[in-house]
């Protein structure tokens, strides 16, 4: 019993320290260090090449500390000026008629470690690398005008645009750090965050726009209730309502099947979602499907349960504990995973560790209670 007592309390306590390690990851993340603000004019040692005075100014990427300046300079021209922190990696911003990445045209800059500043423009035609062409797309640069500084810890893209009126759809990304595109065919790395906004050239009102965002909510729901929320519930109801038979049975199985059907139309929302924004999120993607594999080993294993009397039923009894918590866990890994790689914010962080929290207290007092009893 004893031992029965500590397997449960420990898989209980790997979760609770899987909330804690998100907790933390959420305030580093969070965590940023700016030393340019909307507050004071930009003041540099190095001298952009067209004048910033009375530019707009507004912070457009929290997360990553993006602040934007722009202005209609001239009849045709329009000037910008992204600051963003250094952190030896490519910042870029991109115009995307419909908001998606592939189809943008990207203004790119980056300081090499020896001090060398680089602007170029590249078009987006698809997710490889070998899609993404330097010196192209529908862009025009008002020659002689760009530049990039690098100051007080941060990186300024400045840069001119020949056009009537500039798309609204900005998207912001930044780069792996450590690795910049070489010189030898300024080839670019697959960006390491990037957000879509929406920007009012008339308010300089900047609003993030979330592609999908009610497909993306359903998946992130549908899968934090069925496999992070309700299979354990169920897991719970077997181990700690043995007594009330066959009532147990029946609550088990009714909970777990219902955190099946949610969990199994999360999955199928999820890829669906994948193959409209084909992001590159592979390894949530396999552990998801992996997950619902072992969902249906669940369920396959409850129409083959030997009988109590068998000789193998103990062994059954194994691989239908042993499934089960190996998928939960995975199940709370990818929630919180899910929830970082759509910058859901810590609003999700947040709630989902509060009930984690919940069912870990209670989870430990009725094991306190049944080790007692026995």
């Amino acid at each position: 019993m004893k031992a029965s007592f500590k397997f449960s309390a420990s898989f209980y306590f790997i979760i609770f320290l899987i909330i804690f390690i998100s907790s933390q990851i959420s305030k580093v993340n969070s965590q940023g260090s700016s030393t340019d603000s909307c507050n004071s004019n930009l003041k540099l040692k190095s001298e952009i090449l067209f004048d910033t005075t009375s530019f707009h100014c507004l912070t457009v990427w929290n997360q990553q500390d993006y602040i934007l300046r722009y202005m209609r300079t001239d009849t045709n021209v329009w000037s910008y000026v992204l600051s963003a922190p250094n952190t030896n990696s490519y910042i870029a911003m991109g115009f995307s008629e419909k908001g998606k990445m592939v189809g943008s045209t990207a203004i790119v800059g980056w300081v090499s470690n020896d001090g060398t500043a680089t602007m170029k423009k590249y078009f987006l035609g698809g997710q490889s690398p070998n899609q993404v062409l330097p010196d192209e797309g529908n862009l025009q640069l008002v020659n002689f005008t760009s530049s990039v500084v690098a100051e007080n810890s941060r990186i300024y893209l400045a840069f001119q645009l020949n056009t009537e009126m500039p798309s609204n759809r900005l998207i912001y990304s930044v780069g792996p750090s450590g690795m910049l595109p070489s010189t030898a065919n300024y080839r670019l790395t697959e960006h390491q965050d990037h957000t879509s906004t929406s920007l009012d050239y008339n308010t300089g009102q900047s609003e993030t726009k979330t592609l999908y965002a009610n497909l993306r909510r359903s998946h992130g729901l549908l899968n934090m209730f069925g496999w992070g929320i309700l299979m354990p519930i169920g897991v719970m109801a077997a181990r700690y309502l043995r007594q009330y038979d066959p009532i147990w049975f029946y609550s088990h199985i009714t909970i777990q099947s219902l955190g099946f059907i949610l969990g199994f139309a999360g999955v199928i929302s999820g890829l669906v979602l994948n193959s409209r924004l084909q992001n590159n999120v592979n390894r949530h993607k396999g552990l998801g499907i992996f997950i619902l594999l072992l969902g249906c080993l669940q369920a396959i294993a409850i129409l083959v349960r030997p009988d109590k009397e068998s000789k193998i039923r103990k062994y059954w009894n194994w691989y239908h504990y042993i499934t089960g918590r190996v998928l939960i866990l995975l199940a709370t890994i990818n929630v919180f995973y899910g929830i970082h790689l759509g910058n859901a914010g810590s609003s999700w962080n947040a709630g989902f560790s509060v009930v984690l929290v919940i069912l870990f207290i209670t989870a430990l007092m009725l094991e306190i209670r049944m080790w007692k009893r026995k």
